[in-house]
């Protein structure tokens, strides 16, 4: 389906497999099909991700473990998995990570353990990789509007007042961001986390009822999220 959708609004050619990112065989059997069709790989993009709100506390072990086997290992597994092929290339690895883990945003521990270990991945693969011609950069959106992420993490009047910039992101910026550290433009970038998100990050993370959240022991996913919504985890 979002094949679909891509081949209608773009015009482009989408080639789509499914694979879970938590299991190598189901990876690798991607990749190789990508290969056959294509031939070459120039370009990834690691942008699996889970997440929720919960406290420490009420994270159960499977959904801490969850959340750091999509987001960090899935981001080694596909990448370890795609890594002949870049070094063929001379390609680029764009990792997809957050700007939670900066000030330890509270709700996050499980996100912030997966994404700091993402950002750590990636400066270790711009170390290792670039003598071979492949850049490694990750980029950190910030509040983007219209997204599954806004809908689960965000309280639904959330209207970008704590943004410097004034306003939400959008999918588009997103996709600027990308383009540049995937294309020429960024040739000579590497390394580096490039935070997308209008200067979010650098206001106050503990506000909105902190620390009475905190301190009530509040289970905010159960306030969030519909009951017949939750996952298993």
């Amino acid at each position: 389906a979002a094949a679909e959708e891509m081949r209608a609004s773009t015009g482009g050619e989408i080639f789509a497999v499914a694979a879970d990112v938590r299991d190598p065989k189901q990876v690798q059997a991607a990749v190789d099909k990508h290969i056959a069709h294509y031939g070459r790989l120039d370009i990834l993009v690691n942008g699996a991700a889970g997440n929720f709100l919960s406290l420490s506390q009420n994270l159960s072990f499977n959904a801490f473990r969850t959340v750091i086997e999509i987001d960090l290992i899935g981001t080694f597994t596909v990448t370890k998995c795609c890594f002949p092929h870049l070094k063929a290339s001379k390609g680029s690895i764009i990792n997809v990570s957050a700007t939670l883990h900066y000030n330890g945003q509270v709700f996050q521990a499980h996100a912030c353990a997966a994404k700091a270990g993402v950002d750590a991945l990636s400066l270790v693969w711009a170390n290792e990789w670039g003598p071979l011609g492949i850049r490694s950069n990750c980029i950190a959106p910030g509040p983007i509007a219209g997204t599954v992420g806004m809908s689960k993490l965000a309280p639904p009047d959330a209207d970008g007042v704590r943004v410097p910039i004034g306003r939400m992101g959008e999918v588009r910026d997103i996709e600027h961001a990308t383009l540049y550290l995937a294309s020429d433009a960024g040739a000579y970038v590497t390394g580096q986390v490039l935070v997308v998100d209008g200067g979010n990050w650098l206001q106050p993370s503990m506000a909105n009822g902190y620390p009475e959240m905190c301190e009530q022991e509040l289970d905010i996913r159960a306030i969030m999220e519909p009951a017949g919504s939750k996952s298993k985890l």
